[in-house]
């Protein structure tokens, strides 16, 4: 063999050595949403929900879910409700809840990120482990493609909602 040969297998096998110490570990990291509540009209004399009745609601709906159904890959392990705020909407005149809610999660995969952060309600994330990651030229094709086939997924639901 020619000693190029021989300096390209091994490089190729530090490489790979490295990937897979890389990719074995759980990526670890925490995400804010926040819920937002918009003021039910009261029917007849009652009924009607403050913003921030609306908001918490609907927070403490999405919290149930977080904890009761189990996400292939994925598992919450903190949860922290925020404090609820308001913000004044010029366009829509009114003044509008926030519920924020983050949890600290850990994945098994870059693409199960995407689940996060494709959200509405998603605010922010932070990657808490692993410090840095490596990706190949699959992985990233792989990323690519989920990125793509999720905003396909989310235009198609909209154009649907939207014809209604």
């Amino acid at each position: 063999m020619l000693k190029a040969e021989v300096n390209s297998r091994e490089r190729d096998k530090e490489e790979k050595n490295l990937h897979e110490s890389h990719t074995n570990s759980k990526i670890k990291f925490k995400v804010r949403f926040d819920y937002k509540g918009k003021p039910k009209p009261a029917r007849f004399f009652f009924g009607g929900k403050k913003t921030e009745s609306v908001a918490n609601d609907y927070r403490e709906q999405q919290v149930q879910l977080w904890r009761n159904v189990p996400l292939q890959g994925i598992n919450v392990e903190n949860m922290d409700l925020g404090e609820i705020y308001n913000v004044f909407d010029e366009e829509l005149n009114e003044e509008i809840a926030y519920a924020p809610l983050e949890l600290v999660v850990s994945a098994d995969s870059l693409e199960d990120l995407l689940r996060f952060i494709i959200r509405e309600e998603f605010r922010r994330i932070e990657i808490i482990e692993p410090q840095s990651i490596l990706l190949n030229n699959r992985e990233i094709e792989r990323l690519l493609f989920k990125i793509n086939e999720h905003l396909q997924n989310k235009i198609a639901y909209l154009i649907r909602e939207n014809n209604r």
